[in-house]
């Protein structure tokens, strides 16, 4: 006479089996799989608002250009200021590869909202001198008003900052200012300049109205040089000793696109400390999820020891705690999910981004959960298993 073989459940058999446990403790279920789902929300949420800021920036960097570099007059070796030739531009423009050059003066000036504000107030804006061609190498545009053309430059007119506006009271072009004792008209007001946001603090004159009512001498400060993208590092090498030649040495020359690139690397060093912060939420929920696990293993010994009185293999009831497990995490990962896509479109839309939710963070996410779930619920079924029926029944 042959010994019957246990039935084995059909993997339908035990998802209902599974779901079971959950529906008939459903306050439980709910608190447990919000500990999962704000570990997941929190993941998920960080590597979408990384992901997308920095595709913000990188369409930023693509629109101002990354081929934009700066050559600053510095200090020679006794500390002395230097003074760029006033023929820097024209020489930068001779270099081979160099599409674009101009340049910015600084120009000892006073700038006040009216002749009856003192001196001293300043309002913490500079003067500088600068060509018509300035708004073109930086991608910068006017906000109101118009810019500096080859008229206006030579007349006591002025183009604020964003920041220099703020600061002085104007609103709208038209209203005068002091420039020293000139009385300079406001013609335009600047958008913020992404790539050298110095500017934003700066009223802007044209270099020969700077010579002739302010005492320039026709020495720039900054010259402002654009290239080719695969010629950016060619033309760096040479720049120095081009802008002056002999003393490249107290010339300092920048990639203004750089300071943006740094950002984004700071911002993956703070995703990296949330996505941390958000491991060690997804820790706490499966804690929880263990615990409710092996309560509800004390709690339903009856129900157990009767499956096992009745026929139900060891493997069987494992099975089916190991599957309650499964799929409370699976509830709080795929409500984790849904919270912090919801939260990076929410944040990205207040930001003025394009949200961007790598699909690999959704999977990732829900990959992780089921992970959880295994390490939760595997002590607690393998324990329900180990009930033995008789032993359970004769207690209740």
């Amino acid at each position: 006479m042959s010994v019957p073989r246990p039935a084995r459940l059909a993997p339908a058999d035990v998802l209902r089996l599974g779901a079971v446990g959950l529906r008939a403790r459903r306050a439980r279920i709910v608190l447990s799989a919000l500990g999962i789902a704000i570990g997941i929300a929190t993941m998920v949420a960080v590597v979408g608002i990384s992901t997308s800021s920095r595709s913000d920036l990188m369409a930023q960097l693509d629109r101002l250009g990354t081929n934009l570099l700066t050559a600053e007059a510095g200090e020679d070796a006794m500390g002395q200021a230097v003074k760029l030739p006033k023929n820097a531009v024209a020489m930068v423009e001779r270099i081979g590869p160099v599409q674009h050059a101009t340049a910015t003066a600084e120009v000892d000036a006073r700038i006040r909202r009216s002749d009856v504000v003192p001196e001293e107030r300043t309002a913490g804006v500079t003067a500088q001198a600068a060509r018509p061609d300035l708004l073109t190498a930086l991608n910068a545009r006017v906000h109101r008003g118009v810019w500096l053309d080859g008229a206006r430059e030579r007349l006591p007119v002025t183009v604020l900052g964003s920041v220099a506006a703020e600061r002085l009271g104007v609103t709208r072009p038209g209203e005068k200012i002091m420039v020293n004792d000139v009385d300079t008209v406001v013609i335009g007001i600047l958008e913020p300049v992404e790539l050298v946001p110095n500017l934003d603090r700066v009223a802007l004159v044209g270099l020969p109205a700077a010579e002739t009512y302010l005492g320039f001498d026709g020495h720039p400060t900054t010259v402002f040089e654009r290239s080719s993208d695969a010629s950016v590092e060619d033309v760096r090498a040479v720049l120095a000793r081009t802008v002056h030649p002999g003393n490249e040495g107290s010339v300092k020359v920048s990639r203004p696109s750089d300071a943006l690139a740094a950002k984004s690397a700071t911002d993956k060093g703070l995703t990296t400390l949330m996505l941390g912060l958000g491991a060690i939420a997804l820790l706490v929920g499966s804690v929880g999820v263990a615990n409710t696990m092996v309560v509800s293993v004390l709690e339903r010994r009856q129900e157990i020891g009767l499956r096992r009185a009745l026929g139900a293999t060891r493997r069987a009831v494992r099975l089916q705690f190991l599957t309650e497990s499964l799929l409370l995490s699976a509830l709080g990962g795929a409500a984790g999910a849904l919270l912090g896509a919801t939260a990076t479109f929410a944040f990205a839309r207040v930001q003025g981004w394009t949200a961007v939710v790598p699909l690999w963070s959704l999977g990732g996410g829900l990959a992780a959960t089921l992970v959880t779930g295994v390490a939760a619920g595997l002590y607690p079924a393998i324990r329900a298993a180990r009930l033995h029926p008789t032993v359970v029944l004769n207690a209740t």
